[in-house]
């Protein structure tokens, strides 16, 4: 693929000007991509032989990614005779021998069971962590917004090809700087509604007001989104009476769709709760942790600090 304008280099190398299997870069992507005829030992050499390693180095490079990603006693065994964890393991090992500057994961994870998901989630984190250093460089590509946190480092947010926002993953998280960089960072996605600031109260629609936080009281008085996350909902007496449209139960929680009107938000709550459609339900929502977005859906004050 050729790009359309510019150059893509690193360290002043012109990677458009280097063979591909001269450049110093490694890949794992979505799809288990290695060598059918080949084993795993050879699976994992290939790359090196084409780089003209001696024997001796590509034996202990490869020795040592098998280690790494918890294949030893499989170098012999066909990629046929391996189970999707393992083909992806392989594909892992493979980059890790090369040794790469740079290593790019094309959501390596996402045809896996969820169980090993989590397992290989957080190998990979120990692995990317022992095996670059800081001049090293780890692209990790997810659409799960939960895996994006959970490795840390610098977050780039995408939508429709365009970065939307990049800094440190925890200060995306706390300060999404747009409506759609909090729905696409939160999963469920941030509620969203539009509302009206009067006086102490942001007024969603008829019968649905919010009280605002005491920390938004210098904020002015116009339209606003305002914006909350799914586990700061709570079914609880005493709150507005809401409409469930489904309930599903996720693992250790339940996903709860709810509608007051013509208003809708997703709640997470704790434990297993049996709900049925169409049942009215009361619900507080904890505005202390209310996010406020203005007319053009840019971040203007968020639980963790006023931006602007």
């Amino acid at each position: 693929m050729q790009i359309n304008s510019g150059s893509l280099s690193n360290g002043g190398v012109d990677f458009l000007q280097v063979p591909v299997w001269k450049r110093n870069v490694a890949m794992v992507y979505q799809q288990f991509i290695n060598y059918p005829h080949f084993t795993v030992y050879k699976n994992i050499a290939f790359p090196l032989r084409k780089q003209g390693l001696d024997r001796s180095e590509i034996d202990r490079r490869v020795r040592r990614a098998i280690e790494q990603v918890g294949l030893q006693g499989f170098e012999e065994r066909r990629i046929q005779a391996l189970s999707g964890g393992q083909q992806q393991r392989v594909a892992l090992a493979r980059s890790l021998a090369k040794s790469s500057q740079i290593l790019l994961l094309d959501e390596p994870l996402v045809n896996l069971d969820y169980k090993l998901r989590e397992t290989l989630r957080e190998e990979l984190k120990t692995l990317i962590s022992s095996q670059f250093n800081a001049e090293g460089i780890v692209v990790y590509s997810s659409t799960d917004p939960l895996e994006a946190m959970q490795f840390g480092g610098d977050l780039i947010v995408m939508d429709e090809g365009r970065i939307l926002q990049q800094g440190p993953a925890v200060e995306v998280f706390e300060h999404p700087a747009t409506c759609r960089v909090a729905e696409i960072t939160n999963d469920p996605s941030m509620n969203l509604w539009t509302a009206q600031l009067d006086g102490d109260r942001f007024r969603v629609a008829p019968g649905l007001d919010l009280p605002r936080p005491e920390r938004m009281r210098d904020l002015a008085p116009t339209d606003y989104t305002v914006g909350f996350r799914a586990n700061d909902i709570r079914i609880e007496e005493g709150g507005l009476d809401f409409e469930v449209e489904l309930s599903e139960i996720a693992g250790s929680e339940t996903i709860i769709h709810l509608r007051r009107g013509e208003k809708r938000m997703i709640a997470r709550v704790e434990g297993v709760v049996s709900l049925q459609m169409q049942q009215t339900v009361p619900v507080k929502i904890n505005t202390d942790w209310l996010y406020a977005f203005n007319s053009n859906q840019h971040l203007v004050h968020s639980p963790f600090g006023r931006t602007n």
